[in-house]
């Protein structure tokens, strides 16, 4: 018998399963709300909120960073499991990139050339790569916790997909506040805000969710 097809037969016959999504589903949870108090508590949501909610690229932004955290927390419960398909999830990631590519195309065709650097820098990049990491910590932090209570195969690959997952949900937390609104400024500073978290959580994967 293949180690493999070994250690899939006994995570199906062992309750780490069941603990494992219940343990995800309260770590998740606490994260977002963790994550959207501490928003509130220190910058807030964008004061004209109200007004700009029904402007489209408000409304993408917001939509689509909550799809991109959907698609990826779906990718973190999966590999947690081992012998659970991760190659479908995997390949929904590139829904909400496609869309972001779509937004951009149709805002470079929109817009004078001159005008694309402006809305790329936004006003706000420095603070986005900075407050993306940080409103990730506590979800970054749960989801750890249950992925140690899972079997994940590949501790590198499930570090990054819970640094994917939780980077992508303070990304969506944070567009409750952010003023850059540009498909542009979204798809440069968020993109690598999430990166780095990524990448984090792939180096800390591969020491801390050994098993």
């Amino acid at each position: 018998m293949k180690t493999d097809d070994l250690i899939t037969l006994m995570t199906q016959d062992a309750p780490v399963g069941m603990r494992y999504g219940r343990v995800l589903a309260l770590a998740l949870g606490a994260g977002v709300v963790v994550s959207a108090v501490l928003l509130i508590a220190t910058v807030g949501l964008r004061h004209n909120m109200a007004s700009v909610f029904e402007t489209a690229r408000v409304l993408f932004k917001i939509f689509v960073t909550i799809v991109l955290a959907i698609f990826a927390v779906r990718l973190a419960m999966r590999i947690g499991r081992p012998g659970e398909e991760t190659r479908r999830p995997a390949l929904l990631l590139a829904v909400p990139a496609a869309m972001v590519a779509a937004a951009v195309g149709a805002e470079i065709f929109a817009l004078p050339a001159d005008a694309w650097r402006a809305n790329a820098v936004g006003r706000n990049a420095l603070f986005c790569l900075l407050f993306v990491p940080v409103l990730s910590l506590a979800p970054f932090a749960g989801l750890f916790w249950a992925l140690k209570k899972g079997a994940p195969q590949s501790p590198t690959a499930a570090g990054a997909a819970a640094g994917l997952a939780a980077g992508a949900i303070a990304a969506a937390i944070y567009a409750w506040h952010c003023p850059d609104d540009s498909p542009l400024f979204l798809a440069t500073w968020y993109t690598i805000a999430i990166a780095g978290v990524t990448v984090g959580g792939a180096l800390l994967g591969r020491r801390l969710l050994r098993w």
